[in-house]
């Protein structure tokens, strides 16, 4: 269901300026040529709107992570990148940034839980990070003990206001490839990539309307913008496993002040979205990237942008073909 947010209060000051995201932008253009945007007359008429689809699946790493795991890693001085960078993820952000740390040359640790898939495992190694095994439970634990051993420079996946100015030039691209949006809807678990797109839109295009779509089995987003506070992800149930994450300090109040509001769709709503993306687009898109796809389609999907222009980020295409839903 659509949650608006609650009755207006004063917006914060964004944490990142127009400037600060263009910087970025700057500082990604030699590394990442931008992603297409992808249409498909089919899509178009079973939404009932133009849709204008961000093809992150074919960004460096298969997803959008790299933008602002890159971001992040330029960002660090000489010192600080010859101790290196480290991070805990068992998805898409530990194999971005161990392309991000070989392109810069330097060394990067990803902690993975010691469940962790064997294919994003050996994508983490491919790409030269190393690997190091926890408890599903000691994540943090485990990259707090490595940090302290080795000094490299810990690096969250989502909340780090250079991920989000990274994450932020997936929302500039967008808005120059096509320039008469009237909304972009973008995937929601940890919020790095929405609050990117939202203050992209908020300095660029102010009249695009942002909205957020989240699986029903992990909803925080949602249940936060309903309550007007930051609210837990205590057991997250989907598909989108790349969704699983509750927002953060950073991104929570991006999503509180620049989100129109949150669309929340079922598993199976999920896979039927996946699956005519992989039909119609030709594109392999993981189930968090289709979760925006999904929210188009849904029968209360918001009314002002029925017969509108709609961007519709797909985040990613790392599927395990082992475990497919279909």
């Amino acid at each position: 269901m659509p949650t608006p947010p609650p009755a207006p209060a004063p917006l914060a000051p964004p944490a990142l300026s127009a400037a600060d995201l263009q910087a970025a932008a700057d500082r990604l253009s030699p590394w990442l040529p931008p992603t297409p945007v992808l249409t498909s007359r089919s899509l178009d008429r079973i939404a009932g709107r133009r849709l204008f689809f961000k093809a992150e699946p074919l960004q460096r790493g298969g997803s959008f992570k790299i933008r602002g795991a890159l971001n992040a890693v330029l960002r660090l001085d000489a010192a600080q990148a010859a101790r290196g960078v480290l991070t805990h993820s068992s998805g898409n952000f530990a194999q971005a940034l161990a392309i991000a740390a070989g392109l810069r040359g330097i060394h990067a640790w990803v902690v993975m839980p010691e469940d962790a898939p064997a294919v994003k495992v050996a994508a983490v190694r491919e790409y030269g990070g190393e690997v190091v095994f926890c408890a599903p439970d000691q994540r943090q634990a485990t990259a707090d003990r490595l940090r302290e051993q080795t000094g490299a420079t810990f690096l969250p996946s989502y909340d780090h206001l250079d991920v989000i100015a990274g994450q932020a030039t997936c929302g500039l691209e967008l808005l120059a490839q096509v320039p008469d949006l009237d909304a972009v809807v973008v995937p929601v678990g940890g919020g790095g990539l929405i609050s990117g797109v939202a203050l992209a839109c908020l300095h660029r295009a102010p009249a695009v309307r942002v909205w957020g779509a989240e699986p029903l089995g992990a909803d925080d987003a949602a249940r936060s913008k309903r309550e007007g506070r930051r609210l837990p992800q205590p057991d997250p149930r989907t598909i989108a496993d790349g969704l699983r994450t509750a927002l953060g300090v950073h991104t929570w109040p991006v999503v509180r002040d620049h989100v129109q509001g949150i669309v929340t769709v079922g598993e199976a709503e999920i896979v039927a979205a996946m699956r005519l993306c992989w039909e119609r687009l030709k594109l392999v898109v993981e189930p968090s990237g289709a979760v925006s796809l999904a929210a188009c389609l849904a029968a209360d999907f918001p009314a002002p942008e029925r017969a509108g222009r709609v961007g519709v980020v797909l985040s990613g295409g790392n599927v395990d073909l082992g475990a497919l839903p279909f």
